[in-house]
């Protein structure tokens, strides 16, 4: 008798795995225990916050490559990281850091001037159509240290943006998970020098020497906090306004997989604010940009992990697995 039960129980669940779709076997696999681990080590005081250059940032790009690599994902073009300089005037000179090769051929004929060094880290997984692309991104660099502060002199960046890169990480291994080959192409990237004027996606960008191929990018930073406690499922869901069916995707999927999320749809013509999603909204590249809004700890001391919603950056990466899906297979949109 117990070896009849064990032999409906195994075909019943055996039954239920052969059912389940290869999106669906994805979206199982996002789950609070990976961000947790991931967000806890990029935004831990051993990093001392991941400023761009610095050590800590250095760090975080090795610790991300190490796990693009532990799940069997590949890098981007035999390479995981993208090394590039930026260069600014002599810091009397107020003005940014510059990666335009106009811009450093002018800063190079000063007779003082600053060099900063930093990587962008791309993973990828090649689909059927090889010269399509869809990106999902998020930056890993945040504003380092200041031996000045008491107390608390480490810039931790949870939210901003340890929340953003775990949800890429996530989205990596649910797409492995599927079992199944994309459309298009899917870059995996995580952007350096985004908290100093979005360098590394500016970066990518210019060293393409072809971007017609890219056909979408979804960008995350800062998906973990609620600007309002009284509304803990509020996200800002911000897309590219010539393409309404980023918003029908959203819509549907909060539906159809329960996701608790109460978005506040924002198409936008061109959607060149904020962050790494401006870089590609003006090459004309569709974006999506999930972010939960400002509070009170944004870029100060206080941006540690145990105040993050965790429930949010859970159903933030499912529904945006969700787009890149969509991103990735659909023949257009």
């Amino acid at each position: 008798m117990k070896n009849i039960t064990f032999i409906i129980a195994f075909l019943f669940v055996s039954s239920l795995a052969i059912a389940q779709k290869p999106v669906e076997k994805g979206l199982a696999t996002i789950n609070r225990q990976s961000a947790e681990a991931y967000i806890g080590f990029l935004a831990s005081d051993a990093l001392r916050g991941r400023e761009a250059g610095k050590s800590g940032g250095k760090v975080a790009a090795e610790y991300i490559k190490a796990t693009l690599m532990d799940m069997g994902i590949k890098p981007f073009e035999g390479e995981y990281f993208q090394p590039f300089d930026a260069y600014a005037r002599e810091r009397q000179i107020r003005g940014r850091f510059q990666v335009n090769p106009d811009s450093i051929a002018v800063y190079k004929k000063q007779s003082a001037y600053r060099k900063l060094s930093m990587q962008n880290v791309l993973g990828y997984i090649e689909g059927k159509n090889k010269n399509e692309f869809v990106i999902v991104g998020a930056h890993f660099d945040h504003i380092g240290t200041d031996r000045t502060l008491v107390v608390d002199k480490i810039y931790n960046g949870a939210d901003d943006n340890a929340s953003g890169v775990s949800a890429v990480l996530q989205i990596a291994k649910a797409f492995l998970a599927s079992g199944v080959q994309p459309e298009r192409s899917i870059i995996f990237a995580f952007w350096d020098g985004e908290e100093i004027g979005s360098l590394g996606s500016q970066y990518f960008l210019l060293a393409r020497p072809d971007i017609s191929g890219i056909k979408g990018y979804l960008n995350f930073d800062m998906i973990g906090r609620n600007q309002d406690e009284s509304k803990p499922n509020h996200v800002v869901y911000f897309y590219t306004e010539a393409h309404p069916v980023f918003g029908d995707w959203l819509k549907n999927d909060i539906a159809k997989y329960k996701l608790t999320l109460e978005p506040d749809y924002r198409p936008w013509d061109k959607p060149v604010g904020g962050s790494d999603n401006s870089s590609f909204a003006k090459k004309d590249i569709p974006i999506i940009w999930y972010h939960t809004d400002g509070h009170p700890d944004y870029h100060q001391p206080t941006d540690h992990a145990d105040k993050l919603n965790w429930d949010k950056v859970v159903n933030i990466t499912k529904a945006s697995y969700l787009n890149m899906w969509n991103m990735a297979n659909e023949k257009s949109f």
